[in-house]
């Protein structure tokens, strides 16, 4: 695998200062950016494995430090100020020129369902999409998934509290019905107990070459 360089940048938000990490591909035809979820930062296992994955496929991917993170709060913001950081960091995004992908994990993810159509992406990837909170599963919030309008992966660990891949509603019909790829035994983290019969790495790698494979399939 080619290796390539990262460099960050400090963006300003109607929320803060954010912070753009990116993994650049040499003969790059999208830009992925990923935001991090309520409770971690862009050193989780799935976003950083996409990060180092995607540039060899001619996929720049950006991980976005939410201003919360930043300045080194230990508690996400409400949904709206998260979207305002969101909002905040676009312009950067899409300097490059090229289709951008919104994405995150969990919180992040769900940021990138709500702003995807009135931002313009061209897609969305969602990392363990936090379908309910633990225990609550009629506190869904499919809608939020479901309004993205845009084509759509789900990527869901297989006993992911915050909503396994079978309590994910039936999309046939939309116009942007989203894909669900199922991660054996993953739980929000992904991470896999030692008694699976895959290994973590195994895990990990599934998650690439699904995004990967879907990137691919894309018509924007």
């Amino acid at each position: 695998m080619t290796k390539h360089t990262t460099h960050s940048e400090i963006v300003g938000t109607g929320a803060g200062d954010a912070r753009i990490t990116w993994h650049p591909a040499r003969r790059a035809r999208h830009v992925l950016a990923l935001g991090h979820g309520a409770g971690g930062g862009i050193e989780a296992r799935d976003l950083a494995a996409v990060a180092a994955a995607l540039p060899a496929h001619g996929v720049t991917v950006a991980l976005v430090e939410q201003p919360w993170r930043v300045a080194g709060k230990k508690v996400a913001p409400a949904p709206r100020t998260l979207d305002t950081g969101w909002r905040g960091v676009w312009p950067a995004l899409t300097e490059p020129g090229l289709p951008v992908l919104a994405g995150g994990r969990s919180a992040g993810a769900r940021v990138a369902c709500r702003t995807a159509g009135e931002l313009g992406a061209a897609a969305v990837l969602a990392l363990s999409f936090p379908l309910h909170p633990p225990g609550k599963p009629e506190k869904s919030r499919a809608e939020e998934l479901l309004g993205a309008g845009v084509p759509t992966l789900v990527v869901q660990g297989g006993n992911d509290p915050f909503g396994r891949p079978a309590e994910f509603p039936d999309a046939t019909g939309s116009p942007y019905p989203y894909e669900l790829v199922g991660i054996p035994y993953g739980d929000h983290s992904f991470a896999v107990p030692k008694r699976a019969d895959i290994g973590q790495e195994e895990a990990v790698k599934r998650i690439t070459d699904a995004v990967a494979a879907w990137v691919g399939m894309l018509d924007v």
